[in-house]
């Protein structure tokens, strides 16, 4: 691979980069936006529902759970706090190690999740997909997933999440 030129504050190489923060922002504000007012659930914390329900028993270790969401350890625990407050998650005791704790989804948190999936779904299509010509959706597809292969592809222990498919 060749390599590439350091980059200066005025690169015009960065406008892609800027293009995709500025992207992912929206995106995500609208998706939130949406949730919160047709199911009263942030993003993050149907993120953190779509990540458990795809965890085997639908329970994850509070560690791995925050990699998933790309959150501190203390920033998954008060989402989880909200979780669980809502009947949505419950903690329980981790089965490899009494000391740990795991959240777990309840069937509560389920059906929520399966009522806002639509919204999401919806949210991805007009927000996302709808701005990307369909002939481009492999070369964005190519392109984000060498990306985060290169950091990602073979993750280091805390270095990555364990969810490919965080927000979708």
């Amino acid at each position: 691979m060749p390599e590439i030129a350091p980059l200066t504050p005025r690169d015009p190489r960065l406008a892609p980069w800027r293009a995709f923060v500025r992207a992912q922002a929206h995106v995500n504000r609208r998706l939130d936006e949406d949730l919160r007012a047709e199911h009263g659930l942030s993003l993050q914390e149907y993120v953190a529902l779509l990540i458990l329900v795809e965890a085997p028993e639908r329970r994850l270790r509070m560690g791995r759970l925050a990699e998933g969401l790309n959150l501190s350890k203390s920033g998954a625990t008060r989402l989880i706090d909200r979780l669980v407050d809502d009947g949505l998650v419950e903690r329980v005791s981790c089965a490899s190690d009494a000391r740990g704790a795991e959240a777990a989804l309840t069937e509560a948190g389920v059906d929520r999740l399966r009522s806002a999936a639509p919204t999401h779904l919806r949210g991805i299509a007009e927000y996302f997909l709808a701005a990307i010509d369909a002939e481009d959706l492999g070369a964005v597809e190519r392109s984000m997933r060498e990306v985060g292969d290169r950091l990602c592809g073979t993750p280091e222990p805390g270095r990555c999440g364990g969810s490919s498919r965080v927000g979708g």
